[in-house]
């Protein structure tokens, strides 16, 4: 047996049908814009859930609530449609709210069984020093699903069928394992992005510029392209009992 196989990444360029999730709108746009546009332009079926409504996205309080949720909907679909992204799933819980990672979870793990993506992309709720605890449940329940959809009766009640993802993707992460070629889809990254007009003005727009080009640029260092987005990818016998997933 070649034991190599499973101290290695997974492969997530070759996947025909993905499920991007993202704590709110913008994060997917912000921390893999530039993959999910690479995967699309392969002609990969790119899928979004978005499992808070931003409520609280509002630093100027001169929204209500509910109208920024409607706000940040539409900004959603119009980002994610502009990278290549053709499906839209959105679970409305408010803002700053997530606690239960097991609920989450099997709403998710009910997801992936109907839709069953090759590959799941997520926030890495492993990042130091990550605050927002919306991105520490979104990540821990996206690698619950990750490992327990595959299981015959989960969630408990299923009516769905058993599905087992070949990978997962953690952005927003601080021990990236895998360097995606971003230099042809970087614009279209802050075309999106831009398009989340309620969140990003022009200054903080051009800041996120300077900084994904200098991290791009470290990143594809001796890759033989300019700018590469990273990514902490795993498979399903790497979230349980498996020491040496950090060393992956």
């Amino acid at each position: 047996m070649d034991i190599s196989a499973f101290l290695t990444p997974p492969d997530i360029m070759s996947a025909k049908r993905v499920l991007c999730i993202q704590p709110h709108p913008d994060d997917n746009e912000i921390g893999m814009g530039g993959v999910v546009a690479a995967l699309a332009g392969r002609g990969c079926e790119v899928h979004y859930l978005t499992v808070t409504n931003g409520d609280l996205g509002d630093q100027s309080g001169t929204m209500e609530p509910a109208e920024l949720a409607a706000l940040r909907r539409e900004e959603t679909v119009a980002a994610g449609k502009a990278l290549g992204a053709s499906k839209f799933y959105f679970f409305d819980e408010p803002d700053g709210s997530l606690q239960d990672i097991p609920a989450l979870a099997g709403k998710i793990a009910t997801l992936v069984r109907t839709i069953r993506p090759e590959v799941l992309f997520c926030p890495d709720p492993w990042a130091m020093y990550e605050a927002h605890q919306d991105h520490v449940v979104t990540g821990r329940a996206t690698a619950q699903a990750f490992i327990s959809s595959a299981l015959a009766r989960y969630p408990r009640g299923t009516a769905t069928a058993p599905w087992q993802c070949s990978a997962i993707g953690f952005y927003f992460t601080q021990a990236p394992n895998t360097v995606v070629d971003i230099t042809d889809t970087f614009e279209a990254k802050f075309a999106a992005m831009a398009l989340h007009c309620s969140q990003l003005n022009e200054e903080l727009l051009g800041m996120y510029r300077v900084y994904f080009t200098m991290r791009g640029q470290l990143l594809a260092q001796g890759k033989g392209f300019a700018l590469g987005e990273g990514l902490k990818v795993l498979g399903p016998l790497h979230l349980h009992c498996f020491a040496e997933a950090p060393q992956i």
